[in-house]
């Protein structure tokens, strides 16, 4: 695999993760307004079982966030 091709693989992921973050959130937004009484944050649902897992998944997100972000402000 060359760098080029690595680059776009890391990009993908990256914009998959704060795709994933983003809907992630609303869900829990909507949550709240609805009264709270279903938990809809599916990094919660999805990772229930290995509360380590779902922080990892957060800093993966966070993460990815950040990528982007310095991506797109390097591109001015």
């Amino acid at each position: 695999m060359k760098g080029g091709e690595l680059y776009m693989k890391v990009e993908t992921l990256g914009l998959w993760l704060v795709i994933i973050g983003a809907v992630n959130w609303g869900l829990v937004g909507i949550s709240a307004l609805t009264g709270g009484a279903t938990n809809w944050n599916v990094v919660e649902i999805v990772f229930a079982s290995t509360p380590g897992a779902a922080n990892f998944v957060y800093l993966l997100i966070g993460v990815a966030g950040l990528w982007k972000l310095w991506h797109r402000l390097a591109k001015k």
